[in-house]
């Protein structure tokens, strides 16, 4: 596998690779990751990881400083799984001093997670769309846990006409149906034990739908996990195509939640 942190040694392997995919992380990775890269290799020629903790993602009060770095297990894992290419950028090598270009994609950012984190999707486009101009990649692939931010990764490839094919790859779950991410380290070993319920809540949100009506089943749902001892950002039912609000002729549908539990915001959706 070939470690590469500048712009012009990904150019220059890039133009010796004819299909390439692409698989954008900020490190600390997990079997949901590593699927990721098991799909990209059945799309491409080669396999590219970027590791970058973003900066511009993360609001105040928010856990840049302490988001786990694990370059060198990282790496590890990324070479068992035959994977070619690994990017570890530096934060100047993103961004320049001088920057004064953000990608802010409208409408799609502005509920959920785009409501209770200003600037976290223009954080998300931005640097998306940098390292897509870096690597230039044929196909990208991204985990379907948070599904806001593929859907703003999707607008934003549409709108700017940028010639990547997206994926989304479903969620990769723990045995008790906690999606997993990096964050659940940050988990108490309690905390880790009551987490799986909101998965649990979902699932009975799904079935509840087809009986009660959508504000019924979301404000059921929110009480659901405050008994167990989250903190509900949101629970709500959305389109799946726009993430507006439903209407009556909608069947192809979301539900989108996203809680704390102790100090560790959890999202999933189904």
């Amino acid at each position: 596998m070939q470690t590469f942190t500048t712009i012009s040694e990904i150019r220059a392997w890039r133009k010796e690779n004819p299909r390439v995919a692409f698989v954008p992380t900020m490190g600390n990775l997990h079997a949901g990751h590593l699927q990721l890269v098991r799909e990209a290799k059945k799309r491409a020629d080669k396999v590219i990881v970027s590791i970058f903790v973003n900066p511009t993602q993360f609001g105040v009060n928010e856990d840049f400083s302490t988001y786990p770095r694990t370059e060198t297990r990282d790496c590890e894992l990324l070479e068992n799984e035959d994977c070619d290419a690994v990017f570890l950028p530096t934060v100047e090598t993103i961004y320049s001093s001088n920057a004064q270009t953000t990608v802010s994609v409208s409408e799609i950012s502005q509920n959920f997670c785009g409501a209770s984190r200003a600037g976290h999707f223009d954080g998300v486009a931005t640097v998306v769309c940098k390292l897509f101009n870096i690597v230039q990649p044929d196909v990208a692939l991204f985990g379907l846990k948070d599904f806001q931010q593929f859907a703003v990764i999707q607008t934003m490839v549409r709108d700017l006409h940028l010639p990547v094919e997206l994926v989304g790859v479903p969620t990769v779950r723990e045995s008790d149906g906690l999606a997993m991410s990096s964050r659940n380290g940050y988990l108490t070993e309690n905390e880790r034990k009551i987490a799986p319920q909101l998965y649990k809540t979902l699932q009975n949100a799904r079935e509840n739908l087809a009986t009660q009506t959508i504000s019924d089943v979301e404000k059921s749902a929110i009480s659901e996990l405050e008994n167990v001892g989250f903190v509900v950002d949101y629970f709500n039912v959305a389109r799946r195509c726009d993430l507006k609000l439903v209407t009556e002729n909608d069947d192809d549908l979301i539900i989108l939640a996203a809680a704390k539990l102790g100090k560790t915001r959890l999202i999933d959706n189904l």
